[in-house]
């Protein structure tokens, strides 16, 4: 295939989830060829006007906002104005669509898609979706019929999007965790995190935010079991809204030398390489990387995100025993107990593994690309 130098709009984001694919698959792009020209667009105030310029982008936000379901006076005057917003929006992105003359356009999900692709299909420009989701996207459901490709990460999507034009091609992921880690690698990570060699580690993620439920568990496992360490190490990242409450609980448990506390972690290759169990949320990103990695995972879906999305995410490899799933709900009692009994069982470890390395699609940038060069 010949990648000639194209024009392309990528729109969408919200969270980490939608923006780190869609850097994804523009740096893919312009990998193909540097001399491809990409805008992004996406919702004011929202994370993608910070991450794509420091990704090196040009981005335009759009005024676009959703439905605030919680009832508060300020979501009250939020959701008053939604419909004006969003009249905006759209004509806003037919501007940017008619202005730019794009070849093709690219929707990930979130706000900022629905009046963007709106435009780029009424100006007959065939357009592209990425639906990182094993349970798709309100916004992606409603472009399904008007657009010409649906990029998806797992099977059996044809219950949300026409079957025939659906493309499996996974989600992009960071190059550095798109492998399984190296005996070089795991000990960069021991050297990384002062850890010893000799032990079993345990990684605790609750993205990038942390999770409220993930340390509270942390938090209920140290109260009440009192471990020593033993032969476990573990690597827990609270999140940086939660760190001035846990240092504050660790420095009252100054015997745990094996807990190893952080607001965020910047070297995840690292933190994955020296892991044999994680446990983590299992938002799109997060559970394709750790496929590509084979790891052996304990999923907790996140119970506050549209349509239990991440349920669906971590099902789809519960169900093909390639990781185990411990709900919310039953965090604070069950988590740290399933986890240590696991970490016990290297042949449960993996097998696990195995099957996740087993779903991994470690191309999907490079599929996604050639969809989009395709209908160009």
């Amino acid at each position: 295939m010949e990648y000639k130098a194209i024009r392309v709009i990528v729109s969408g984001g919200g969270t980490g989830g939608h923006i780190f694919p869609a850097i994804s698959i523009a740096n893919k792009l312009k990998e193909l060829n540097p001399e491809t020209q990409i805008l992004f667009v996406g919702a004011k105030g929202r994370m993608e006007m910070e991450k794509v310029p420091k990704a090196g982008y040009e981005i335009v936000g759009l005024p676009v906002a959703g439905i605030q379901r919680r009832f508060s006076i300020k979501n009250l005057a939020n959701n008053i104005m939604v419909p004006f917003k969003l009249l905006e929006s759209l004509l806003q992105a037919k501007k940017i669509v008619k202005d730019f003359k794009p070849d093709v356009v690219v929707g990930v999900g979130g706000y900022a898609s629905a009046p963007l692709l709106k435009a780029a299909t009424k100006a007959k420009i065939p357009c592209v979706i990425q639906e990182q989701n094993g349970f798709a996207g309100l916004t992606n459901k409603m472009l399904g019929e008007k657009v010409q490709s649906i990029c998806v990460a797992y099977e059996n999507m044809d219950r949300f999007f026409p079957a025939d034009k659906i493309v499996l091609s996974g989600n992009p992921i960071r190059a550095e965790l798109s492998q399984p880690a190296t005996a070089e690698m795991k000990k960069e990570g021991i050297e990384h995190f002062g850890l010893s060699e000799d032990k079993k580690h345990l990684f605790i993620v609750g993205g990038s935010l942390g999770s409220g439920t993930l340390n509270r568990a942390m938090k209920h496992w140290i109260q009440d079991d009192c471990p020593d360490g033993g032969d476990v190490e573990i690597i827990w990242q609270c999140g940086k809204y939660y760190k001035k409450e846990y240092d504050a609980f660790m420095a009252a448990h100054p015997h745990l030398e094996g807990i190893k506390l952080y607001d965020f972690i910047g070297r995840m290759d690292l933190a994955y390489a020296v892991a044999d169990v994680v446990i983590s949320r299992s938002g799109a990103s997060t559970v394709s990387e750790l496929c590509a990695m084979g790891k052996a995972t304990i999923f907790v879906p996140s119970p506050n995100v549209a349509e239990d999305h991440q349920t669906h995410n971590a099902m789809a490899l519960v169900k093909k025993d390639a990781a185990m799933l411990v709900r919310d709900a039953d965090a604070i009692d069950e988590l740290m107990p399933t986890a240590l009994a696991l970490l016990g069982s290297p042949e449960r470890i993996a097998t696990l593994s195995k099957n996740a390395q087993g779903m991994a699609l470690r191309d999907a940038a490079k599929i996604i690309c050639d969809q989009i060069y395709k209908l160009v």
